[in-house]
């Protein structure tokens, strides 16, 4: 096991090196850092918030060296609600997704930061447990930063995998999000610590995005639909989202493993596919917002998965689904849904 995930961390770490609340926010035009001729939005869901992000770093109870972080609004009077994110096998480093993270804050929420060790001999329940204790920790001393009773659970890769496990043990051990609460997972990995009968389990007002990306060679899409399908959120409240590439005005916006990181190809895919969902996500969990449902699980409607052009060149719009097939042979990816490792193996029909 430990072979397998060290595998896949240089692949990440090559792949990078490769490659060099309501819906109405406005934001003075700024300087634009995103790759490629599309730029971020700059109003409704997507747009950067106003809020100025403030840091939290605290050592990590679990992995010695290393500090948890809270990114939050700075000057806030009162606790927000709150992501907890569990970062992709060989992504530890807060820099990989600051770009996720800082939108977050600035739009008025707090995300909570674990960094999990991918050393060869650590356990899957090890790096689990990791992530569990940061993130109660985070709780325990941050309650003027945190509010419990809207949360969401959002991962990728590994870290997609372990938000489903991590998210029932918080929803239903804990009894956060008792006002709000949703699982966010891209391009997810093996899930362990989740068994089917916990799966049919999550409370009734849970709500579910999963996403995966055409050109992932690493994670059997098998994995997100077996989990997708498996579990007992009503399709009116969950999505499953499939992103293809686009080439505009000559840039290729790739859909790879590693979208979304604010480190490689930082691009409209990055705002578009996924903090634009995100945005609309949070704000109909946390908010009731209807405009929110709306973009964020609308069933594939216009405003969903439409995306951004430039000079009359549009990139590929979103692909929605509440019944997902998956589209290639499980011989295209790294890890399959068939392998042994996989704790629900037996799920991958």
């Amino acid at each position: 096991m430990g072979n397998i995930l060290f595998k896949i961390s240089i692949l990440l770490i090559l792949a990078v090196a490769c490659s060099q609340h309501d819906g109405t926010d406005m934001v003075e035009p700024v300087v634009d850092n995103l790759q490629g001729p599309i730029s971020r939005p700059v109003s409704g869901y997507g747009a950067d918030g106003t809020n100025k992000v403030a840091e939290i770093d605290f050592p990590n109870p679990q992995y010695a060296g290393t500090k948890v972080t809270i990114f939050y609004p700075e000057g806030i009077t009162s606790p927000r609600p709150t992501i907890f994110y569990s970062h992709p096998y060989g992504g530890e480093n807060k820099e990989y997704n600051r770009g996720l993270f800082e939108f977050i804050a600035k739009k008025g929420y707090v995300v909570v930061f674990v960094p999990y060790s991918t050393a060869s001999g650590v356990g899957i329940d090890y790096r689990y447990n990791t992530l569990w204790l940061g993130f109660l920790k985070a709780v325990t001393d941050y309650p003027n930063i945190i509010d419990t009773k809207k949360v969401g659970f959002m991962g990728h890769s590994f870290g997609g995998g372990a938000s489903i496990g991590l998210g029932y043990k918080a929803f239903v051990e804990k009894g956060w999000g008792e006002n709000g609460r949703f699982l966010f997972t891209m391009a997810p990995w093996y899930s362990f610590q989740i068994t089917s009968e916990q799966l049919k389990s999550f409370p009734t007002n849970t709500k579910m995005i999963t996403q995966v990306y055409d050109e992932d060679i690493f994670n059997d899409h098998r994995m997100a639909i077996d989990i997708f399908k498996n579990n007992n959120i009503t399709n009116a409240e969950k999505d499953f989202y499939y992103l293809k590439s686009s080439t505009v005005a000559g840039y290729y916006y790739s859909t790879g493993h590693n979208l979304p990181n604010s480190r490689s190809a930082y691009d409209a895919y990055d705002y578009y596919g996924v903090y634009r969902i995100l945005d609309a996500m949070i704000d109909y969990s946390f908010n009731n917002s209807l405009s929110g449902k709306n973009v964020a699980l609308g069933n594939g409607s216009i405003e969903q998965i439409t995306m951004p052009s430039y000079k009359a060149e549009m990139m590929t719009p979103l692909e929605v689904s509440d019944n997902p097939t998956p589209k290639y042979a499980q011989s295209k990816y790294e890890f399959q849904c068939r392998s042994l490792d996989n704790p629900r193996v037996l799920n991958c029909d």
